[in-house]
């Protein structure tokens, strides 16, 4: 049997028409169709879901038993929506004993889903939807203005252009039109890096989950704010150490608050590890493996982190030749503790296997 996949990436089926995916059948995908079409007509997925029902119908003129689904993910577009659009293709599977999928979409974001897809069933084509507009200039305008409504593309396109106004207009208001773009480049690139790797989703999931830890009684909670608090105090101390060494070039400043913070950051880490232990201990009644593995190689990166920084000091002639066994010990060491720890997780993944029950076939 073929199934016909239908990607509704971002949720408007959920946001606009209340409907929870998977939507699996020709009469359920059109009337998810009329109703998204009721309450957004402008909304693309609608004529997505009206393409898939007319494929279907197609398919199954040709000969073929087939059968239609939507699936939808999440307002966030992330890693929170793939992996509820890849829940939903599992459950769809087991309802329906499908060989091979015919993905339709709306455009490219939808597409990115098909390695999900292609993991669980052969793929044997995209159909990709598109919709006619009249092509002058008033129609793009306003097509350009309903587009910015929508809160996802608002958000990648507007606020960019709203920060760089704002930092450059109080910028040249308070007459340190230089000091703005810098604080613009490091505003943009910390944006970037937010939105090129979901960070921002990353820590919806930690306020959450310490939500969830303060309300259950958690130690987790307890020991990530100290970890916290350990960080801090690693970037105040580096922040003294920098400002302390004026007379110093700007280089072997860095390099000295480095020195500074390393430890308290690896302290940082090792406190959060140990919070995240003593939860699953209480928990499950049991250490988890994964601690020594988390623990040895927080310290072997420490160390090697340690080693590089005295390193550099070392070619910019900041440390004396006599501490040449100190920096290659260190990391010597620090590179031994991480490779134990990668030794150390394979062992593990052995002993799992090992215990795993053998698994026996119909």
């Amino acid at each position: 049997m073929r199934l016909v996949v239908c990607v509704d990436r971002d949720d408007d089926l959920g946001r606009k028409a209340q409907l929870d995916g998977p939507i699996v059948g020709r009469s359920e995908v059109l009337d998810a169709a009329v109703r998204l079409g009721t309450a957004d007509p402008e909304d693309s997925d609608t004529n997505a879901l009206f393409a898939a029902v007319a494929l279907l119908d197609e398919l199954r003129g040709a000969g073929e038993p087939c059968e239609v689904c939507a699936l939808t993910g999440s307002a966030k577009v992330g890693i929170a929506s793939d992996r509820r659009v890849a829940h939903q293709f599992d459950q769809v599977l087991e309802r329906v004993q499908a060989t091979s999928a015919y993905l339709v979409s709306d455009g490219a974001e939808d597409e990115y889903l098909f390695p999900i897809l292609a993991s669980r069933v052969r793929i044997d084509g995209v159909r990709r939807v598109y919709v006619r507009q009249s092509a002058s200039l008033e129609s793009t305008y306003y097509t350009m203005v309903r587009a910015l409504k929508d809160p996802k593309l608002r958000a990648k396109t507007v606020l960019p252009f709203a920060l760089v106004l704002l930092i450059l207009g109080f910028a040249a208001a308070g007459g340190v039109l230089l000091w703005g773009v810098i604080g613009l480049a490091i505003v943009l690139g910390i944006y970037l890096i937010f939105w090129t790797f979901d960070i921002d989703e990353a820590l919806i999931d930690a306020v959450q989950t310490a939500s969830v830890d303060t309300r259950q009684g958690s130690v987790a909670f307890g020991f990530g704010l100290f970890a916290l608090a350990l960080v801090g105090a690693g970037f105040l101390t580096g922040y003294n150490q920098y400002v302390g060494a004026v007379a110093s070039p700007p280089f072997d400043r860095v390099l000295f608050a480095l020195q500074a913070g390393l430890l308290w950051w690896i302290l940082g880490a090792l406190v959060w590890e140990t919070g995240r232990a003593l939860r699953r201990r209480l928990a499950r009644g049991r250490f988890p493996r994964s601690f020594v593995v988390a623990t040895t190689s927080v310290i072997g990166i420490g160390l090697v982190s340690y080693g590089i920084v005295y390193l550099v000091r070392y070619l910019q002639s900041l440390s004396p030749v006599t501490q040449v066994p100190l920096l290659a010990g260190l990391i010597v060491i620090g590179l031994g503790l991480v490779i134990g720890a990668g030794v150390i997780h394979q062992h593990f993944r052995a002993l799992a296997g090992a215990s795993a029950p053998p698994t026996t076939s119909g």
